[in-house]
């Protein structure tokens, strides 16, 4: 899955840079998970938002991986603004969009799949583009990582049925109040 809305809008210069957005990366995919799971609880999806929480937490592993990397270096404190991202979201902060209120296991797997993917092209647009050799042996790094983690959300998305057609069928749906 190629996503070049993701990438950023020009080429990271630096090891701190490259760990800047790496850290902003993982942070947004912590948010929009718990988001998610939150939405879900609104619908009373609590399977799906167990799921989620899930996730938030594994996310939460690959930040303090970020840190501990970062130790030692003092990254650009950039605000949430200051991130050129291509499209204007994270690789993974697109995920609200993709989501649905009667998802199943399955779909929430494949979403956390599809950011993960995301991922994995921004860093290797990181690796294409960035001129320092530093800078590109890190994000390949981070391609590796992240291809480790789709091949993870593939094994564990196995466990759950894919989910027949029409499962979005709702004949009561939620109404929204102006």
């Amino acid at each position: 899955m190629t996503d070049s809305s993701k990438h950023p809008l020009r080429s990271i210069q630096s090891a701190e840079e490259l760990l800047a957005y790496s850290l902003a990366l993982e942070t947004e995919a912590v948010d929009r998970f718990n988001d998610l799971a939150d939405q879900m609880e609104v619908h009373h999806n609590y399977e799906v938002a167990d799921l989620f929480r899930k996730l938030a937490k594994i996310e939460g592993l690959h930040i303090d991986n970020v840190k501990q990397a970062s130790a030692g270096r003092e990254l650009p404190a950039l605000m949430a603004w200051e991130f050129e991202w291509e499209g204007g979201d994270s690789p993974e902060g697109g995920l609200m969009e993709e989501a649905h209120y009667l998802m199943q296991p399955w779909h929430a797997i494949e979403l956390a799949m599809h950011g993960e993917q995301r991922a994995v092209e921004f860093f290797r647009h990181v690796a294409e583009t960035a001129e320092d050799e530093t800078v590109v042996r890190m994000a390949l790094e981070m391609v590796e990582e992240e291809e480790e983690h789709v091949a993870l959300l593939k094994k564990w998305q196995e466990r759950f049925p894919k989910p027949e057609e029409g499962w979005d069928e709702d004949l009561d749906a939620p109404v929204l109040m102006e």
